[in-house]
């Protein structure tokens, strides 16, 4: 009798142990993050819709400033569930982006399995930023080594939503990935639909990528266009002819290699505005992006970046587009860093409007003339 007392006490701390550490062993196969980022820069631009200079207070001129939620679940045998859901906003005033949604960056769930890699369903990235964009300059420092106005969706201006995308395991290096959205047009599948596929290789200290992107943009009987699965992204003078495109073709290839303390890379895209009876215009619009950068990690927390992009458009209209930049980087911490960065751009021929106006990276400020020069500087914050 007085063993079996004895016992009891000893089971009872056994079972009250086992059911305080279920909630860690819960814990340590499901998780939830809560993440963001806060840029804030002063921008000066010296033409700004003509021959006036502006100053002003802009956010996400070094990363896009958001906050979002990351999770993910172990469901056994290698495979988890995962999702995501990320808010773009402008930390000057507190307005969302991304046309005012909730959570306009990103939002998708889906599987992942270290056998034959994740299905994601929801609004994500497109394939060539996920694999291309590593290599091409406006991975490192800030976002000026890309296309002048975003033509070719380098700097994902643009998200794809309803759609569903594999992206494979890492084999030897490899990886590919494909993507397709569903239009969701009664009567018509292939209207306002996206699908893209591309592929990377990485080894040692170099990285290869290449992939494609096809964008339809809507019923041509639709009362507005586009009515497509990815974003609007004619938010600059360069392409805003074009609007009307009936679907877009993007190609895009990049490579980067990088020795000791410097990284050295470049990419080419070729972009097709495609017309139909419903477009304003009738002759195919190409565009072709050429831009080669370098990186220099000077110490561990400060870094220094430059390159050229050269964009040529030819069919409908013709212009040429030359933009030179230069940018420093400092962190003050693992999370908190300082950036400046200044572009020159400058631009001749016709962009399908009128005569051709310069149109920097993803700034988005139409010079209104035919060169502009850009200096920013600012803050921003990872948590």
């Amino acid at each position: 009798m007085r063993n079996n007392t004895m016992k009891m006490p000893v089971a009872a701390g056994l079972l009250l142990g086992a059911v305080c550490a279920m909630p860690s062993m819960a814990l340590a196969q499901s998780s939830v993050t809560l993440y963001g980022i806060i840029d804030t820069s002063l921008q000066y631009v010296n033409h700004a819709g003509g021959k006036q200079s502006q100053i002003s207070m802009v956010t996400g001129n070094g990363l896009g400033t958001r906050w979002g939620i990351t999770g993910a679940e172990d469901l056994g045998g290698g495979l988890q569930s995962v999702f995501k859901l990320e808010n773009g906003f402008d930390s000057t005033n507190g307005k969302l982006l991304q046309g005012s949604r909730e959570f306009g960056r990103q939002a998708y769930v889906g599987l992942t399995s270290r056998e034959w890699g994740s299905v994601l369903i929801g609004r994500q990235y497109d394939p060539l930023i996920d694999q291309v964009l590593p290599t091409q300059g406006n991975f490192f420092v800030a976002g000026y080594w890309t296309a002048p106005g975003d033509v070719d969706n380098s700097q994902n201006t643009a998200r794809v939503s309803n759609s569903v995308k594999w992206t494979s395991p890492v084999w030897r290096g490899v990886q590919i990935e494909g993507m397709y959205a569903l239009g969701g047009v009664a009567g018509a599948q292939a209207s306002g639909q996206t699908y893209s596929a591309a592929g990377s290789y990485t080894f040692g200290p170099a990285r290869l990528a290449a992939g494609y992107l096809h964008i339809d943009n809507g019923n041509a009987r639709a009362a507005t266009r586009p009515s497509s699965t990815t974003d609007f992204f004619f938010v600059s003078a360069v392409n805003r002819a074009y609007a009307s495109a009936k679907s877009i073709d993007i190609y895009r290839a990049g490579g980067r290699y990088t020795l000791g303390n410097v990284t050295l890379g470049g990419y080419y895209s070729q972009s097709y505005y495609n017309a139909d009876a419903a477009s304003t215009f009738r002759t195919t619009q190409r565009y072709d992006s050429y831009g080669v950068y370098a990186v220099w990690q000077i110490s561990p927390a400060l870094a220094a970046q430059t390159g050229y992009d050269y964009l040529n458009s030819s069919g409908d209209s013709s212009a040429h587009y030359h933009q030179v930049s230069a940018a420093v980087d400092y962190s003050l911490s693992k999370r908190t860093d300082l950036f400046c960065v200044v572009t020159y751009a400058h631009a001749t021929g016709y962009n399908g409007i009128g005569p051709a106006q310069a149109a920097i990276a993803t700034v988005y400020v139409d010079a209104g003339v035919n060169s502009q020069m850009y200096v920013t500087a600012g803050v921003r914050h990872k948590f």
